[in-house]
């Protein structure tokens, strides 16, 4: 006998509220600040039980808004329910959206509820001899069960795990078969439907007395077989209520709505509409699982292996004074890398690829390196030759290896996108493909049909296998799509800027500076290998002779790196209080090891071994390792892409993270070194530089005030919080405004300013209001830009950089604070951000047009350090601090100190 045909009928609201609330707590959110979690979690699971259990026919009911027969019969029906959340309402349309572009007919009857609906289908497929699966977590479903009808619901969020209900886990469930559920339900009511059933008799209760008298309306005629005295009172003063409470749980199967069967049959979804939909929608994950579109435009990639073909190659290249250039090579780092060939495009859907060092069996004959450079380079030294580029700063440096200055620098797709949206956590070329072009770029592993792992000196960001080892076939086509694609990109990004005022941001100050932080990279730092040598050593014997006094503390011996055995001493045998739990145990992190510390010494000494550790393993031993063996020195990467405010940040190693307020962090800052016996560095730092910017976008006239007279600000802050005069401010009294002022900028709020500076959350909460009754421009700006930032959507800094904040008018209280704080920080920290930036480029282009020796090397946050020949330090010390405090013009004068010393340290 064959099977029978199964019809999946889904309760459109209730998957929406689980996929909604499966993402509460990460919540996916577009550029545009759109929360999408409702959508995405309900097609996720809608596509899953399309690919899992092969339904023949579909169709989705979902509730109206107006009343039903239920609610004129109980005007208090659901009335306790809340209301459903305005970001998840916003997306019930675009769900039905995706439905249709997946061809799923969408129910809906006036007067009538989801489960109405369904349940009506569901009798009716039944007398078709079809088989229907009812798609809810709804439990007043369970009283349909039967032959061929089951319930399937999802064991949690967004799981593919189920359980289906049939007659016989109905009853497993219930106690009672499905044609009792509803008089179960009707005498214990669901408060989440605002059911009031029968006061006093709850699930087991229920059950048991279906058990015995089979329904409401038998019990109801027998209640003087009940044996407690309570339940027949209450059975018979509510006998009403049970009865009303049953026919409200009660699904009609006779809703006015007829089962035309063929409209539900499944269908082939439409895909130009889905991909339309996902592309809007960011969906990359579901994106990628659409059959890709057909290629419209004829691709022409081709590989340039003559001499005759190179020579037409630069004439093409040298006409059409544009083009996109891709290198590859051996490794992700630039200042190791060896090139392996390179990739040009002059236009889309056009690309060539240049092998010079592939090197596997049988590997055709390859241009000569050098021939292929020297004929490339006038090309890409020449400025008036516009390069493209993804990460072209990568490029930038390799080629420097080679002798060659690219110039010309004019899109880069990989800032365009961050600066497009500074949030979003990918810009790599595979991510903003398929975004912006629906186009998934082949990784090379399948290329190669490899599986995905990624070993020491893969390809850059891509891959499988070390770029030597591709067949130059493959290769090209790796190569020349890498160049294809971002070409294609630049012309949609570069649409994008100015609509969003962000092509001033991006042409003057983001494009040049790749060129600043290239040269930073590539000139490198020295340090002194000895001087980390010997803090070493210090430092292992200091971390041994902690590691006997922990001991003696602990009173044995024990793994200190073990959370367990240290939980095991903490809490067992010292019998410290026990504070917060995690998984695996008792945490022992940093926050529970400080509150502990008041009780017993061994935390306290734990904490001290552990940044003693921290230290020694991620910087004194480390950074001896990472000197370049070619060139001497370290070459931190800048990342422009990475923090959400503009700012830049530093990686491998990361040089911004070297603690500067203890004595071991500037030992450490001592071994950075100038390049020889003739030079020092000179430290350029920016004196208070966000309070500085938080007077200017605030307009506070007392800020203003204090700046322009160049009054201490923390001292000036202190005067007006506590009431003295300036020169009865105490030390302390200095140290806690200078909490509080930059607590005010970082939005802190009185708790946190509580915990900080030791006080109760009254005291915290009057500093405050103090500071605001003399700082009302800060008041009103903290004010305005909140309320702008939740009519927007984003806020801004002073040259227009966009933060968008999607979660500024969140429901959640904890999330909407947080992006309420981002939107105070972001504009001030930005507009900081920005001005070092532009006064970087403008002393890069002053040592560039002086021909001076002096060089750029590190920036950390606020902080310029310079390696500059004893010769040319008056001339460089002059210029530097003029041009950073001029590099934008603000209400206040912007300050800079200058200093020279023979190390970071001495120079700082």
């Amino acid at each position: 006998m064959p099977a029978k045909k199964r019809f999946f009928l889904v309760d459109g609201h209730a998957l929406a509220y689980r996929a909604y609330f499966a993402l509460i707590n990460r919540p996916l959110i577009t550029s545009r600040g759109e929360n999408t979690s409702a959508i995405f979690g309900f097609t996720k699971m809608i596509l899953s039980l399309l690919a899992k259990e092969s339904p023949d026919y579909l169709a989705i009911a979902f509730d109206t808004s107006a009343p039903t027969f239920r609610h004129k019969k109980y005007p208090k029906y659901k009335a306790t329910r809340a209301k459903m959340p305005l970001e998840m309402r916003d997306q019930i349309q675009t769900i039905k959206e995706v439905l249709r572009a997946l061809n799923i007919p969408t129910l809906e009857l006036a007067g009538y509820e989801a489960d109405d609906i369904i349940g009506t289908l569901a009798k009716e497929a039944e007398e078709k001899s079809l088989e229907s699966i009812l798609v809810s977590g709804d439990k007043d479903f369970l009283q349909l069960v039967g032959p061929n009808i089951k319930v399937l619901t999802n064991r949690k969020g967004l799981s593919d795990e189920v359980i289906i209900y049939d007659s016989q886990e109905v009853k497993r469930k219930f106690g009672v078969e499905p044609t009792k559920v509803i008089d179960v339900l009707g005498l214990m009511g669901d408060n989440s439907d605002n059911v009031p059933g029968v006061p006093g008799i709850g699930p087991k209760t229920a059950t048991s007395l279906i058990h015995e008298f089979g329904t409401i309306e038998d019990l109801l005629k027998n209640l003087d077989r009940v044996g407690k005295s309570f339940l027949r009172e209450s059975l018979s003063k509510f006998a009403e209520q049970a009865l009303l409470s049953k026919m409200l749980v009660t699904i009609d199967i006779h809703a006015p709505i007829d089962l035309a069967l063929e409209d539900y049959r499944i269908k082939p979804p439409n895909q130009a509409k889905l991909r339309e939909i996902y592309q809007r929608l960011e969906f990359k994950a579901l994106l990628e699982d659409l059959a890709p579109p057909e290629e419209v435009h004829e691709i022409n990639y081709t590989l340039v292996v003559s001499e005759a073909g190179l020579h037409k190659l630069t004439d093409q290249l040298a006409e059409s004074k544009k083009f996109v250039i891709d290198t590859q090579t051996t490794t992700r780092s630039p200042m190791l890398a060896r090139l392996v060939g390179i990739a040009i495009s002059v236009r889309p859907y056009e690309a060539f690829y240049i092998p010079l060092a592939h090197r596997y069996a049988g590997a055709p004959k390859q241009l000569d390196m050098n021939y292929v450079l020297k004929k490339l380079a006038p090309v890409l030294e020449d400025s008036k030759v516009q390069k493209y580029g993804q990460d072209i700063k990568y490029d930038l440096i390799v080629f420097k290896n080679y002798g060659i200055e690219l110039k010309g620098l004019a899109f880069d797709t990989m800032v365009a996108s961050y600066l497009l949206n500074p949030s979003r956590r990918q810009h790599n070329l595979d991510s903003l493909a398929l975004e912006y072009l629906d186009y998934k770029i082949v990784p090379l592993h399948e290329l190669m049909g490899k599986p995905r792992k990624i070993p020491e000196g893969s390809v850059r960001g891509k891959g499988a296998i070390t770029m030597e080892e591709v067949p130059v076939e493959k290769a090209k086509r790796y190569a020349c799509e890498d160049a294809d694609i971002t070409y294609r990109l630049k012309e949609f990004l570069a649409q994008q800027l100015e609509p969003k005022k962000l092509d001033r941001l991006f042409y003057d100050v983001e494009m040049p500076l790749i060129e600043v932080l290239a040269s930073m990279e590539f000139d490198g730092i020295r340090i002194d290998t000895k001087h980390l040598e010997d803090m070493s050593r210090r430092l292992g014997e200091e971390i041994n002779r902690l590691v006997g006094v922990i001991y003696g503390l602990a009173g044995c011996e024990f793994n200190i790196n073990s959370t367990r055995q240290l939980a095991q001493i903490l809490f067992e045998k010292l019998k410290l209080p026990l504070t917060k739990k995690t998984k695996t145990g008792y945490s022992t992190g940093t926050d529970v090891l400080e509150g502990l510390a008041s009780h017993h010494e061994l935390p306290s000494k734990v904490l001290e071994y552990r940044h003693l550790q921290k230290l020694r393993s991620t910087y004194i031993d480390a950074l001896p390792e990472l000197v370049n063996p070619q060139t001497g020195r370290i070459h931190t990467s800048f990342n422009q892409t990475v923090t959400a405010t503009g700012r830049l940040s530093s990686s491998e190693p990361n040089l911004q993270n070297i603690p500067i307020r203890t004595e071991l962090g500037r030992e450490i800052r001592r071994a950075f070194v100038p390049q020889g016996p003739d030079s020092v560095l000179l430290s350029a730092d920016y004196s208070q530089i966000d309070l500085r910017a938080l007077a200017h976008i605030s307009g506070d006239k007392n800020l203003i005030e204090a700046f322009c007279h160049d009054q201490d600000i923390h001292s000036k802050t202190a005067s007006e919080v506590f009431g003295v005069k300036l020169d009865q401010v105490t030390p302390e009294m200095r140290r806690k405004a200078k909490v509080v002022n930059f607590g005010i900028v970082y939005g802190m709020s009185p708790f946190g300013l509580s915990k900080d500076l030791g006080l109760s959350h009254a005291q915290a909460q009057e500093y405050i209001d103090s500071y605001f009754a003399r700082y009302r421009g800060v008041k009103a700006y903290i004010e305005n830009v909140i309320k702008d930032a939740r009519q927007k959507g984003y806020i801004t800094t002073l040259l227009g950089r966009r933060r968008y904040l999607p979660d500024i008018n969140s429901q959640n209280r904890g999330i909407r604070e947080f992006a309420e704080r981002t939107a105070i920080n972001t504009p001030i920290q930005g507009t900081s951000a920005d001005l070092i930036k532009v006064a970087m480029i403008t002393i890069f282009e002053i040592f560039k047009q002086k021909n001076l020796k002096a060089k750029m090397l590190v920036q950390v946050h606020d902080e310029l350090i310079f390696d500059v020949p004893k010769a040319e330090v008056p001339e460089v010390k002059k210029f530097v601090k003029e041009i950073m405090e001029g590099a934008l013009k603000l209400k206040v004068p912007i300050r800079a100190q200058v200093s020279i010393g023979s190390n970071w340290a001495e120079a700082h």
